[in-house]
């Protein structure tokens, strides 16, 4: 099949960036940057659903023990919005290791699918010399945007846990998390561009719509079991379209 170019697209919306992308995953150069990530997020996630199922329990109990004596009538309404806070937290400690893994397979599929929508030559250089090549700059990247969710998210933890507070602390996750996504993936070929993490929040900030819509689609597939494993290379391509779609609209 032909590959489409970006401009015959018309995509506006999160649904449309990430539908795109489960398109661009079946494309035959794309396929190797593809498979090698799902399979070590396959094992990854047979290996987090274990150590998940052990810490869950663990985790509710000490929850449910702090709540306070006087709110023990309430505790029918605390105990699914803790299980709820507790699966985001794990779906997004899967997806955040997943991306750590296999971030330098993530950059090179980035890459190779802006050129694709952009009608860039293919290059001749060697995708394993290149792969290799990008470890040390991919994992640093990763480590940045960790060290940015990181106490954004212990500060929304610690509103999860207090009771009456925790049910806008709810929502506010949700809605950081997303945002989350959308720079964890559209970062891949902010990177290539050589675009900086404060110049790709800015370029997502001015995209609201897109850019929430993206990540909230992207997270609520995130926390659907096996579904997630083929989602993370779809968002990989999806935020590609996103950034070289909404690149070209600006421009035009």
């Amino acid at each position: 099949m032909k590959n489409q170019s970006i401009t015959q697209l018309n995509l506006s919306g999160g649904l449309d960036y990430f539908s795109e992308g489960f398109r661009l995953i079946k494309q035959p150069g794309l396929r190797l940057f593809v498979i090698a990530p799902l399979i070590i997020n396959t094992l990854l996630f047979f290996w987090m659903v274990t150590a998940s199922y052990e810490l869950f329990g663990g985790w509710m109990a000490a929850l449910m023990e702090w709540l306070p004596s006087w709110l023990s009538f309430l505790e029918w309404l605390f105990w699914p919005l803790y299980a709820i806070a507790i699966i985001m937290i794990l779906a997004y400690c899967f997806v955040a290791v997943a991306n750590l893994i296999g971030s330098p397979f993530y950059g090179l599929l980035a890459e190779k699918v802006e050129r694709q929508l952009t009608g860039e030559t293919q290059q001749g250089e060697d995708d394993w010399k290149a792969l290799l090549a990008s470890i040390p700059r991919s994992i640093a990247r990763e480590l940045h945007k960790l060290m940015y969710y990181l106490p954004r998210a212990l500060l929304l933890l610690v509103l999860g846990v207090i009771p009456g507070v925790n049910l806008v602390a709810g929502v506010l996750w949700f809605g950081f998390s997303s945002w989350m996504m959308t720079l964890q993936y559209v970062d891949y070929a902010a990177d290539n561009n050589h675009k900086s993490f404060a110049q790709l929040k800015q370029f997502a900030a001015e995209r609201r719509w897109p850019s929430l819509s993206f990540g909230m689609l992207v997270y609520a597939v995130a926390m659907i079991p096996l579904v997630n494993l083929i989602a993370v290379p779809a968002a990989v391509c999806g935020a590609t379209a996103f950034w070289v779609n909404e690149k070209q609209r600006a421009l035009s």
